[in-house]
């Protein structure tokens, strides 16, 4: 193990809160007698069905294929039948419908045929990103990222290093903890596949310091991998957002990823841990991404802990197995305190984005409304990402998106540590979340108007081509004419000329 080669500025050192769902193995989730699975479960376009109300699938089954370039397949957690395809409450901030399937279990959880591949290191790296793609793999890290894209770097980039994201830096979230500790070999299976994949010269696997028994067992299990070559273990200090992509670029490297620019610019690609595991098991295994350990905890969960649960199954469903003393209007939160979102609800499915449901945060500060800033500059001390939310917070609240981008608002991770450290707790992220969406939007209005002023000048160009031609064709036939015209006059008087020579002669 090596030592950290470098930091990012601010972040904060947080009560991890962690314990409580680490007490316990990885349990599975009981078969819910329904599953609802929206469509779009990434970023990136939705998936589009391939199944009709009334099909009977099975465990693993393909029900809805990917769309366009960024998207992933989707797959039938278990057996059933297809009960309805329509719009359904999904877990949102915007507490908005969107496309989803529903499958009413059978109770048999059938498997269709799996296909393991025999030996990856016979396929091209395509037919590997192929299968992680058919797979509906994402990170699950939070972002939901297909995978299959960050496996393919492309020509004009060699990949340095591949770099492991085991962080979780986040208060309360374990899900990652708790596949270091017990699933270590299937990690590096799935380490192993990208490594192949990406070419890369080497391997990072930076865990935080608070994960002793992770370290031990990915050790442990690394030990006995002398295939995995030049592949390390990197513990580094316990420091929120140790785990946004960008800060841990720059523990672990020493390196920083350009404004506006991606790890790859620099020669690294960076996956979650839980992705890993979902890599080795699409490979080796032939299974699609169906289900993801979530964590379950906070101050009214009875039985906190971490769950191996199918995407589809019903919030609700998961919090009774742990025994959770909630009111049915007492909101929790989906992920963590810091970047998490209030839900009201609790009808909602458990997706590949859903890492973690906390309900009852310790010393949990009492909602108060914010006050006027006082320029104090706390929140441009905690930002890691070097941004000033000061500036970007007036210049949002202004809604001057040109100045927003002028002080880099997309270098904003949205980590909270602002917001946590506002003494006049104003909602800074929240601000900067709303100016973010603004300018996408504006953008979108920009590119539907530029598509329809081309389209416009695209048709004016055809008229004015298509009137051209016409007269073109009309002057040609004009000058066809014409010479038809004088051909046959010419003809006419040479008749006319050889009528009169021969009268001529006969008359002589």
């Amino acid at each position: 193990m090596s030592k950290p080669l470098g930091s990012f500025p601010g972040g904060l050192k947080l009560n991890g809160h962690k314990k409580r769902s680490t007490q316990s193995p990885i349990r599975k989730t009981p078969l819910a007698k329904t599953l609802i699975l929206p469509l779009q479960q990434h970023i990136g376009a939705a998936a589009v069905p391939i199944v009709e109300v009334g099909d009977k699938v099975l465990k693993g089954q393909r029900i809805a294929r990917a769309e366009g370039h960024v998207s992933v397949c989707l797959h039938a957690p278990s057996s059933g039948t297809i009960k309805a395809i329509d719009e359904q409450a999904i877990p949102h901030p915007s507490g908005l419908n969107a496309p989803c399937i529903t499958i009413e279990t059978d109770g048999e959880d059938q498997w269709l045929e799996r296909q393991p591949v025999k030996n990856f290191r016979d396929m091209s790296a395509h037919e590997i990103r192929q299968i992680i793609r058919d797979a509906g793999i994402v990170g699950l890290g939070g972002a939901g990222f297909p995978s299959f894209i960050k496996l393919n770097p492309g020509v004009h980039h060699d990949v340095e290093t591949l770099l492991l994201n085991g962080a979780e830096c986040e208060p309360y979230i374990t899900c990652d903890d708790m596949l270091l500790r017990e699933r270590a070999e299937g990690i590096l299976d799935g380490v192993e596949i990208m490594q192949h994949a990406l070419r890369a010269r080497n391997v990072i696997l930076a865990i935080e310091d608070n994960k002793p028994e992770g370290v031990s067992a990915m050790e442990l299990a690394l030990a006995a991998r002398p295939q995995l070559q030049n592949t390390s273990i990197m513990v580094i200090p316990t420091r929120y957002p140790t785990g946004g992509e960008k800060q841990l670029i720059q523990v672990v490297t020493g390196k920083q990823v350009p404004s506006n620019g991606l790890p790859i610019d620099i020669g690294i690609v960076s996956h979650n841990m839980g992705t890993a595991y979902a890599v080795g098991r699409a490979i080796n295994h032939g299974e699609p991404l169906i289900s993801r350990i979530v964590t379950v905890t906070g101050t009214d969960v009875t039985h906190a802990g971490n769950f191996e649960t199918l995407f589809g199954t019903p919030i609700s469903e998961l919090l009774a197995f742990a025994e959770t003393k909630r009111q049915p209007d007492e909101p929790f939160i989906l992920g963590g305190p810091m970047m998490g979102f209030n839900l009201s609800g609790d009808n909602l499915p458990v997706t590949k984005t859903a890492n973690c449901i906390l309900v009852g945060v310790d010393d949990a500060a009492p909602a108060s409304e914010p006050l006027p800033c006082i320029r104090c500059g706390d929140c441009a001390t905690a930002c890691p990402a070097s941004l000033l939310p000061q500036q970007l917070y007036w210049h949002s609240r202004a809604k001057d998106f040109d100045q927003t981008r002028d002080y880099n608002l997309f270098d904003c991770i949205e980590c909270g540590c602002c917001d946590y450290v506002c003494p006049s707790k104003i909602p800074l992220v929240s601000y900067f979340r709303f100016a973010k969406t603004e300018i996408m939007n504006q953008e979108r209005e920009h590119q539907k108007s530029d598509l329809a002023r081309e389209r416009f000048e695209t048709r004016l160009a055809r008229l004015e081509r298509e009137k051209q031609e016409k007269e073109e064709r009309q002057r040609q036939r004009k000058a066809a004419l014409a010479a038809s015209k004088a051909k046959k006059e010419k003809q006419e008087q040479a008749a006319a000329e050889a009528d009169t020579t021969a009268t001529e002669n006969k008359e002589n």
